[in-house]
């Protein structure tokens, strides 16, 4: 069995999901689509902040992000154990060693009581994301603030940064962002429960592109699709909520239902999108065997009690 889904999130400005700064400019990351370029936010971006979402709901995790380096930092508890690290065992690993370098480590397993025939130095993740891309396209649009000259005296400080004011240069959008992710069942089932705590991180993810000092953009599910199915693809477009004066659409999925494209009994709609359905296409799903639900958290609930079900 197998588990498809697509989150789109609620509509927000932002500028925290960047890439490099030009100069004092940060600039938003994008990708071109039908002419025109859309923000982006990278899956390595939220599956460092679903690492830490499931830090926060108690399931035990190998690597931490470390917030007062020079640079991006992180640290590890201890060699990769898909057995006793949550992370580990839904994002993988690669730990880059050859020769005698495979050698000591596998020595020093030994030393820790670990099998060192059963350790691999890398292995695929299970979980399997795509990049978040947004609704709308960028448009241009930019903010700007001021940096204020430091003149704290220098007896009570080491080092002044700079001379004077600054003016920032911030590329901003106002957008919702869609992105996929596919988990298949099997790969999951010696940990049940550890599995659905990752959804349940999925339907609360928060903080994933940085810049958390100054902004604030919720990734957790505004609406949210998920598809049930012994199928090794997910059959459908893993892109394909629209906004339409407001309202969350996902027309070839419940066209789709209502024609008979799709098996209906293996959807699960939940969020606003179902707030926003009309009552006759409501009933229609309903009709097919489709689950709706306005919340996509108590949605995700029913979801978990069904995956391991058979």
């Amino acid at each position: 069995m197998n588990l498809f889904g697509t989150v789109l999130t609620y509509t927000a400005p932002s500028a925290n999901y960047r890439g490099e700064s030009a100069e004092n400019r940060a600039v938003i990351q994008k990708i071109t689509k039908d002419r025109f370029e859309y923000p982006i936010i990278s899956p390595e971006a939220m599956r460092n902040a679903l690492r830490e979402t499931i830090g926060a709901l108690r399931l035990p995790c190998n690597r931490t992000r470390l917030g007062d380096e020079e640079q991006l930092a992180v640290e590890f508890l201890d060699y990769p154990d898909d057995d006793r690290f949550a992370d580990d065992f839904f994002m993988g690993w690669l730990v880059a060693a050859s020769g005698k370098d495979r050698k000591t480590i596998k020595d020093e397993l030994k030393a820790r009581g670990r099998d060192p025939e059963a350790f691999t130095f890398k292995r695929d993740s299970i979980l399997r994301m795509n990049m978040a891309v947004a609704l709308e396209p960028y448009r241009h649009d930019a903010v700007f603030t001021q940096s204020p000259l430091d003149a704290t005296d220098n007896s009570i400080k080491a080092k002044k940064n700079d001379t004077s004011s600054n003016l920032l240069h911030r590329e901003t959008a106002v957008t919702a962002f869609q992105y996929p992710f596919a988990l298949n069942l099997e790969d999951c089932r010696s940990k049940p429960d550890w599995t659905k705590t990752l959804l349940r991180a999925i339907g609360q993810l928060n903080e994933v592109a940085g810049n958390h000092a100054r902004s604030y953009f919720e990734m957790a599910p505004a609406s949210i699709v998920l598809r049930l199915t012994p199928q090794l693809v997910a059959g459908y477009d893993t892109y394909g909520f629209e906004l339409n004066d407001d309202a969350h659409r996902l027309s070839e999925i419940t066209v789709g239902i209502r024609e008979g494209d799709y098996p209906g009994d293996e959807f699960y709609l939940g969020g606003k999108l179902v707030k926003d359905m009309d009552e006759d296409l409501r009933k229609d799903l309903e009709d097919k065997g489709t689950t709706l639900d306005r919340s996509p958290q108590r949605l995700i609930e029913t979801v978990n009690g069904r995956m391991f079900g058979a």
